[in-house]
């Protein structure tokens, strides 16, 4: 199996699960836990749960960039981790309603700073897949570092996939926009709302014929009802969801995609990749926060983090 880049965010995420409605001006119960995220740093975490050899650059921040650095680390991804001096890592805070849908509040950090400085040809040795978590392209400097990865994965005959990443993203930055600034990807993987804003489509089939015939091969992931795949204009496979109790959705389109992307690099069909998608989603809505579990302690593997995974300071 080849290796797998991921280029996107590391989050710290604050997860509050409340059993009754956010109320306004006095307090509200719920159950708080800090969890590191980030949808690239997500889909790195469990693409090598899965057993690829993931890798993810993303820029963290002078407050909390060891703490993700170790945690990357413990949960086997090769992390190249720049860190902002001036800035904080990104933090959301994530609403977790007893549905398990979510509701955030969302401050990018240092991870809208990063940009081609971050970058090195030498990140694609060995690897050959690049995963674009579209957030990195709503900021100019995020954008010319997407141009430049995708411009040398191409070079080098790495195949690139795109994840859309946010509906309120993608209206302010122009649907068209991004289906032109992604066109090198030959895999988008939106979920249904995101798919549907691209295409002005009404429906999942509609959408995903559209995005397939943008991109070649398109994944809208449908949450409760599971995945389309479709390809080069047709739908060519259909997986439904499997059957979990849901806690917290954090993560899920995160998961998924990693199931995807990591059973086609372990040479799977797509419609075999297709489910292993749907199951690893399956499992991250079935926890609190968005990555897999692992086991051990943040503070021993801090110190064999350093070691073997210098931070980089840009």
């Amino acid at each position: 199996m080849g290796g797998l880049l991921v280029i996107g965010d590391v989050v710290t995420d604050v997860v509050a699960l409340h059993g009754q409605p956010v109320a306004t001006g006095t307090d509200t119960a719920a159950d708080i836990v800090l969890r590191p995220g980030g949808s690239g740093a997500n889909t790195a975490c469990w693409a090598a749960h899965l057993g690829a050899d993931a890798r993810l650059l993303a820029r963290a921040g002078y407050d909390t960039g060891e703490w993700h650095r170790a945690e990357l680390v413990r949960a086997g991804v090769r992390p190249h981790l720049r860190i902002d001096p001036a800035r904080p890592t990104a933090v959301v805070i994530a609403m977790v309603d007893l549905s398990g849908e979510r509701s955030m509040l969302t401050n990018r950090g240092a991870g809208r700073h990063i940009g081609p400085a971050d970058w090195s040809e030498a990140l694609l040795d060995g690897v050959t897949h690049l995963h674009l978590s579209g957030y990195t392209l709503f900021e100019r400097p995020g954008l010319d570092l997407a141009r430049l990865a995708m411009r040398e994965a191409a070079e080098r005959g790495v195949t690139v996939s795109v994840d859309a990443a946010s509906t309120g993203f993608l209206r302010d930055f122009g649907t068209d926009r991004f289906i032109r600034e992604t066109a090198a990807a030959r895999i988008i993987i939106p979920n249904l709302d995101e798919a549907l804003l691209l295409t002005g489509a009404t429906a999942p089939e509609g959408a995903a014929t559209a995005l397939s015939a943008a991109y070649g091969t398109a994944v809208v992931k449908l949450g409760a009802k599971g995945a389309l795949l479709a390809r080069d204009g047709e739908i060519v496979a259909r997986a439904p969801a499997s059957q979990t109790e849901v806690v917290d959705s954090t993560g899920a389109g995160d998961a998924f995609a990693a199931g995807f992307l990591t059973a086609l690099l372990s040479g799977l069909a797509p419609e075999i990749a297709l489910e292993n998608g749907c199951r690893a989603g399956a499992a991250a809505v079935a926890q609190v926060g968005g990555r897999p579990p692992v086991a051990g302690a943040a503070g021993p593997a801090a110190g064999i983090a350093k070691e073997l995974y210098p931070i980089d300071t840009n």
